[in-house]
């Protein structure tokens, strides 16, 4: 039996007055209005049966299911309805019947919001009732694949559906494109949102002298994407400074902070820098996507020769663990990852990390903060009194950060640290630049891996070529070796690459390298002995890459020349 506003009164809301939650909702207001805890309110107690409920509505005509398997539900019904109306009021668009609207409600006696929603979609509504998490969960999923600014996959877990509703004002709402927010605002919301959709790692906002160039850094290359008009450059760059709790009337010095959002279910972190320029302040957003990082040694791409050497490297209960590469080339990635595999009940774990940019449960996590002498070096010489088994360092930036990593490591600790340089062999000749001692050196590092992260060839525009001589040459490569490239497409916005794949070279300190290294700490001399003792170069794996399509040589070169 169909039913409208017409045939709703307020007698059927109190026919059903014990299953609403409005019953409840006056007892929160009793208890408020004589200014005592809820809990000293006598508890009003429901006998709540529920298939008496579902009888009740269905005899008035409302439909009931258990949740949303029966619907098919077209995406573009979503579009009828502001996510923000959606999301205050919990109903869901599932479908139409005849000229109605048909609407998923755990409350189908809302009355103001269903004349409200009426008005909006200009249609009758027909109710059904669908218990209230199924609601949300959909909510978060149907419109957080809604468009550009909100194509994002759903998150899983019941906690992040239970936020919805939670009221934290410092949790900023990225869905929320209503029409009363101001236009920068809106702006913002749109294009942090659209460089989530794209996997972006960074959003630039960057002053010219004539406007504002917004950038999204995606598989590591800087892409052009917005240029909001000149008059909204002050309004911009003031609402992500407020956002981020930074002073908005500091405008000479350089400022950090910190951005919570939520897209859907999901909640992302944004590490927030400023800088002055001779143009105006250069504000780069760090997105921080729990979602996306991937934990695990076997899945963060290591070919197998090197996962097996690597794994028994950290299976090693002392000593030091070096891993460089650049800056983005997931060196923090493979350091969790090793934690993780070693994490277990009887295991003190710590890091010292600037900053800390994903928490791991289980495992004590410190930031540093050199403002207040929490620096790298102080932070270790106080973990060192806290008991620890395995410790990682962010980066080994000094002399004396790396001469307590070694005393760590001579003392019985594992020490996993993080180390700029070009290559592995490099790693060893940069900690003797730093003044630490050769033989130091020899005595208590296991072994250093180097990596680099490459992009992938889009799977959509995919096609195989014969290379040219010179880069033939380059890789010492066959004539008419056929290779792979990405002619571009809209899945990769034109660029060829989607995605991207780590690179990898291990060196076990092995005697003959040990030998080396008390006779020359040369770089050069080092991975001379390392190549002679079987390490294969970061660009052995790059070409092995290539050859089997994952990547371009194009790319190899860029990311490793030598």
């Amino acid at each position: 039996m169909k039913h409208t506003l017409h045939t709703i009164t307020q007698n059927v809301r109190a026919f059903l007055a014990p299953y609403l939650p409005t019953q409840r909702q006056s007892v929160k207001a009793q208890s408020a209005s004589t200014q005592k805890p809820i809990e000293a309110q006598p508890q009003l107690h429901v006998s709540f049966n529920v298939e008496e409920f579902k009888a009740k509505l269905q005899s008035l005509g409302i439909a009931v299911y258990p949740d949303l398997g029966a619907f098919q539900i077209d995406k573009q019904l979503t579009k009828k309805i502001p996510y923000s109306f959606a999301k205050k009021h919990l109903l869901l668009p599932v479908g139409e019947k005849g000229t109605s609207l048909l609407i998923a409600t755990h409350d189908p006696f809302n009355l103001d919001a269903i004349e409200e929603l009426r008005l909006i979609v200009n249609s009758e509504i027909e109710t059904v009732f669908v218990p209230k998490q199924a609601i949300i969960a959909a909510i978060h999923e149907y419109y957080t694949q809604e468009g550009s600014s909100s194509d994002i996959a759903p998150g899983g877990k019941k906690d992040d559906v239970d936020s919805i509703q939670e009221e934290n004002h410092e949790v900023y709402d990225l869905l929320n494109d209503s029409s009363e927010l101001a236009p920068a605002v809106r702006l913002i919301n749109f294009s942090i949102a659209e460089a989530i959709q794209q996997g972006a790692s960074d959003i630039h906002f960057e002053p010219l002298e004539n406007g504002l160039l917004i950038r999204y850094r995606i598989d590591g290359v800087l892409q052009n994407r917005l240029s909001p008009a000149h008059e909204l450059q002050s309004q911009l760059l003031t609402r992500l400074k407020v956002m981020a709790k930074l002073d908005i009337a500091e405008r000479r010095l350089p400022q950090d902070g910190r951005i919570k959002m939520r897209l859907g279910g999901k909640q992302i972190d944004f590490r927030v820098s400023t800088i002055p320029t001779v143009t105006g302040e250069r504000i780069v957003l760090r997105i921080l996507d729990k979602g996306n990082i991937v934990l695990g040694l076997n899945m963060i791409g290591m070919p197998e020769y090197i996962l097996t050497a690597f794994r028994r490297a950290i299976d090693v209960p002392e000593g030091i663990i070096l891993v460089t590469g650049p800056t983005g080339s997931g060196k923090t990635t493979t350091l969790y990852s090793a934690i993780i595999e070693l994490q277990s009940e009887d295991t003190n774990i710590m890091t010292i990390e600037d900053p800390v940019e994903y928490r791991l449960k289980g495992i004590a996590q410190i930031g540093v903060h050199p403002k207040i002498g929490l620096t790298f070096a102080a932070g270790l010489r106080h973990i060192l009194r806290q008991d620890p088994d395995i410790i990682m360092i962010g980066e080994i930036r000094d002399k004396e950060t790396a001469e307590i990593a070694i005393q760590s490591a001579l003392t019985g600790h594992l020490v996993f640290a993080t180390l700029h340089a070009n290559d592995a062999p490099s790693s060893i000749a940069r900690l003797v630049d730093m003044g630490i001692e050769p033989y130091l050196i020899s005595s208590c590092v296991i072994g250093a891996l180097a990596q680099r992260l490459v992009r992938k060839i889009c799977p959509a525009c995919k096609c195989s070529y014969v290379p040219e001589a010179d880069e033939r040459t380059s890789f010492s490569l066959p004539v008419g070796t056929e290779l792979f490239h990405g002619k571009g497409c809209n899945e990769c916005s034109g660029s060829g690459y989607k995605g991207r794949h780590g690179i990898y070279e291990f060196m076990p300190l092995t005697p003959a390298i040990r030998k080396q290294l008390s006779h020359s700490p040369e770089a050069t001399e080092i991975c001379r002995v390392a190549i002679e003792q079987g390490m294969k170069t970061l660009r052995d794996h790059g070409k092995a890459l290539a050859m089997q399509g994952g990547t371009t040589l194009a790319e190899i070169l860029r990311v490793a020349k030598n």
